[in-house]
């Protein structure tokens, strides 16, 4: 799940500001948790204090963190739902399922698990089967690689299951890409990053290196790609120092919760 922070806030800079290369300082001073972050620390929440894992408990988990953080930079149609009093799916294919799912593929013990607690995850906001399917193939690819499959055994997985195209490469994703926030066009991009990488800081320089949604595309490869390497421990410790004292408590319970089941 730090991972997919650490995604959040290295991309947080360059969402508007694209950098197409590798080549750029990975996190700046002014770098800065998005949405994506809250969301990500609500399903940790919910996972830890709701045993059932109902989607009643999920929503008041993301409302309330939510409303605490109105500006971190909710889209339109997800900032309404936050404020709704009885909040309801949109059928929404756009990559916020994925982008918070993380969390999932951590807490399950088994891959079935996994599956279903990123449906879960998904489909109180992203109802529609393209939104549903980005979560499960986020959680699926991290649960994978914590548990030592292959980078080909997750891609064969990943290609047969939901049908992403993920051969090809980032040089020939790059030139083209442009910004989307739907999980078809940025999903597999992420796992792609993930699958061309050689440890976690370079996954990350390959989401942010395609442009387009930048924290989001960054966050969904860091929780992949952290799944495998880890975190080197300055990149930890700098993206850690950025979250507010709530949000860092949130992370600690977390990261004690799964620590004990395993």
């Amino acid at each position: 799940m730090l991972g997919a922070i650490v995604g959040d806030i290295a991309g947080s800079t360059r969402e508007w500001h694209n950098v197409k290369s590798k080549r750029f300082e990975l996190l700046p001073k002014k770098s800065f948790f998005t949405d994506d972050t809250v969301m990500t620390l609500a399903v940790a929440r919910w996972l830890v204090e709701a045993p059932e894992h109902d989607s009643d408990s999920l929503v008041i988990a993301m409302q309330e963190l939510g409303r605490r953080y109105p500006h971190a930079g909710y889209g339109g149609r997800f900032r309404m739902w936050l404020q709704e009093v009885a909040p309801a799916p949109y059928n929404s294919w756009g990559n916020g399922s994925g982008m918070r799912v993380s969390p999932v593929a951590l807490y399950a013990r088994t891959f079935e698990e996994c599956l279903d607690l990123a449906k879960r995850s998904a489909e109180v906001t992203h109802n529609h089967p393209e939104g549903i399917k980005g979560a499960q193939a986020v959680a699926a690819a991290a649960f994978m690689a914590r548990h030592g499959n292959s980078k080909n055994d997750i891609r064969r997985y990943v290609a047969e299951t939901f049908g992403y195209n993920l051969n090809r490469t980032i040089k020939q994703i790059r030139p083209a890409y442009e910004f989307t926030e739907s999980s078809q066009g940025s999903v597999p991009e992420a796992i792609i990053a993930y699958l061309e990488s050689t440890g976690f800081e370079d996954a990350i320089r390959n989401a942010i290196s395609i442009g387009g949604d930048s924290d989001t595309i960054a966050a969904m490869t860091g929780a992949i790609a952290a799944a495998e390497y880890g975190i080197p421990q300055e990149l930890a410790d700098f993206c850690t120092d950025k979250l507010t004292p709530d949000l860092r408590e949130i992370l600690v319970c977390f990261e004690r919760t799964v620590s004990n089941r395993i």
